[in-house]
């Protein structure tokens, strides 16, 4: 229903207020003018890398019923730089751009599945282009914050996915033909992991 649809967009919304602007500003993005937030949600990355780089623009793709939703509650007219693209990722084509942003949507999948996305993210990329992964790092030994290893534990049970260390996502990146791979680590909620074409 929208309503349960509003409240989980929400619950993302407030998630990305408390860390939203660490990931986004883990890197110097300012070269990335043209930008697509794959599965952005409520617009609340959007917002923040508007806020950060204001000569970007960035446009959500998402499902139909998330776009509705976010137009309707999330996202104002007051905000021209940031943009709505209906669709599935998976599925339909992915327009070029500068930067993708895909955040919390890698750790929901296996490997394959994972270099699948990633290799079509890759090829809609433009040269001199990147991808910015926003995750829950785990340590390389697999260990890490609490919160890390709960969102590990809660894939394993409710998705085909898992949190992954840092090589591990250098390694998927790589697979999907990325190089100069950069890993942040916030100190918060989320990390982010920036791969250049």
């Amino acid at each position: 229903s929208e309503d349960e649809i509003k409240t989980f967009m929400q619950l993302m919304d407030s998630v990305w207020s408390i860390c939203g602007k660490d990931v986004i500003t883990a890197f110097d993005l300012s070269m990335f003018h043209k930008v697509y937030d794959l599965g952005g949600c409520s617009g609340a990355l959007a917002k923040h890398f508007v806020s950060a780089f204001p000569e970007s623009n960035v446009t959500i793709l998402d499902l139909p019923k998330v776009v509705e939703t976010a137009k309707k509650h999330f996202i104002t007219d007051n905000e021209p730089c940031i943009s709505f693209l209906e669709g599935d990722f998976f599925n339909d084509p992915i327009p070029e751009a500068d930067l993708f942003i895909i955040a919390r949507i890698i750790h929901d999948w296996k490997e394959d599945k994972c270099v699948q996305l990633l290799t079509k993210i890759y090829q809609s990329c433009r040269k001199g282009g990147g991808v910015l992964l926003v995750e829950a790092l785990l340590s390389e030994d697999k260990h890490g914050m609490v919160t890390s290893q709960l969102y590990s534990l809660n894939m394993l049970v409710q998705t085909e996915g898992k949190e992954r260390t840092p090589s591990e996502y250098k390694k998927l990146l790589t697979a999907s033909g990325f190089t100069d791979i950069q890993v942040k680590i916030t100190g918060k909620i989320y990390d982010a992991i920036l791969g250049k074409k």
